[in-house]
């Protein structure tokens, strides 16, 4: 009865008044629907970055002459990766306020937001919304950089052996280059390596290895697609599809 009254007591002290329950209710709408967004938004933050893997050609680290960490610098998603942890921590702290929140430990609540994230971004990858957002985000934020763009960092450097853009005429074992800067190239590529999955066409933009033999002429050692492999291997089965 002394603690009850004593609490009583307090109450009456402190003026604290009952909140409605229309309060708690839409205070859980809340809880829920920022957790879900965190969830979304770190979702599309993780499908960048598959987005971002898919577009690093790993192989290329055995033709690099200096640093073996540029090409992972030059194309790691540094803003996507923190935005990601920062959303799941933000949807952690905001789960453990909700009803049943206190039954979940950090941990299990972070492993739990972590693979909605990956999966649902995963998804989002697959189905090409990525690639779309990432374009769409560099066009409107202005200081931000896109992928492709530390992509022709990498690709636009004919003095180390990296150079690409889109084929313009063919001619039996060479054909023009327009580079992403809108310079011609001459490229001989009579004895360069070309997997099957490219077309060498008009229009065609891709990456090449080799060495450059004067002020615009290049040697070509291997051709490649611009979009990667797995991208080139997609539109390769549409071509032959629609044939």
């Amino acid at each position: 009865m002394e603690k009850s009254k004593t609490i009583v007591e307090k109450i009456k002290e402190r003026n604290i008044k009952q909140k409605p329950k229309w309060y708690f209710t839409i205070s859980d709408i809340l809880i829920w629907f920022i957790f879900i967004v965190s969830v979304f938004v770190g979702a599309v933050s993780f499908s960048i970055i598959l987005f971002s893997i898919q577009q690093t050609d790993f192989s290329l680290i055995a033709h690099m002459s200096h640093s073996k960490l540029e090409l992972f610098l030059g194309l790691f998603p540094f803003f996507w990766i923190i935005g990601l942890f920062i959303l799941l921590v933000i949807s952690v702290l905001v789960f453990q306020k909700s009803k049943k929140g206190y039954k979940f430990s950090w941990q299990r609540l972070f492993g739990l937001s972590t693979a909605l994230s990956m999966l649902l971004g995963t998804l989002f990858f697959i189905g090409g919304g990525s690639q779309w957002l990432e374009r769409s985000f560099a066009e409107r934020v202005s200081y931000y950089e896109s992928i492709q763009q530390k992509k022709k960092k990498i690709w636009m450097n004919p003095e180390e052996g990296f150079l690409s853009g889109t084929i313009g005429k063919i001619n039996g074992d060479t054909f023009e280059l327009i580079d992403f800067n809108n310079k011609n190239w001459n490229i001989d590529y009579g004895d360069a390596f070309i997997p099957p999955i490219i077309f060498l066409e008009k229009g065609e933009q891709v990456k090449l290895i080799g060495e450059m033999m004067g002020s615009n002429a290049f040697y070509a050692k291997e051709i490649r697609p611009w979009e990667g492999m797995n991208h080139q291997k997609k539109r390769t089965m549409r071509r032959r599809v629609n044939k």
